[in-house]
């Protein structure tokens, strides 16, 4: 299977939800030190749900068109909802085999999701390990 499956670069090409929010409940940046991708999430919330996200990223084919294809499942789930997605989840997603060289690719966007819920509840942001685990 092609690494670079159409569905990844119709997303990579025409990333869904990558705007700049008005005015977001919150705000928060990761970056995937091991090659540089970046990904930046906004969100607003009320009443503990997602009603509009905005995203701004960096990066290889894998990173951005995961956090676009997450980013379209956001909307009016609750954070709790949002949480409890599991990195088994951004594979499928994806749609193709990530081997483990590209594997933090894959999962930026969940690590980013989890601490940008994480700072919308002044919480302390969580190390990779924490987020979605050693992989």
């Amino acid at each position: 299977m092609d690494l670079y499956a159409e569905n990844i670069l119709d997303h990579y090409r025409h990333p869904r939800h990558k705007s700049v929010l008005k005015n977001p409940t919150v705000t928060h940046k990761e970056e995937n030190v091991s090659c540089g991708d970046t990904v930046e999430l906004s969100l607003s919330m009320k009443d503990a749900k997602i009603l509009e996200i905005g995203w701004s990223g960096e990066g290889c084919a894998i990173s951005q068109a995961a956090m676009s294809m997450l980013s379209e499942e956001l909307i009016g789930k609750t954070t709790d909802e949002a949480l409890s997605i599991a990195t088994d989840h951004i594979h499928e997603l994806l749609g193709v085999p990530v081997g483990p060289r590209r594997t933090k690719c894959a999962l930026l966007c969940l690590h980013t999701l989890k601490n940008t819920l994480r700072a919308a509840k002044n919480e302390p942001v969580q190390s990779w390990t924490e987020t979605v685990g050693e992989q």
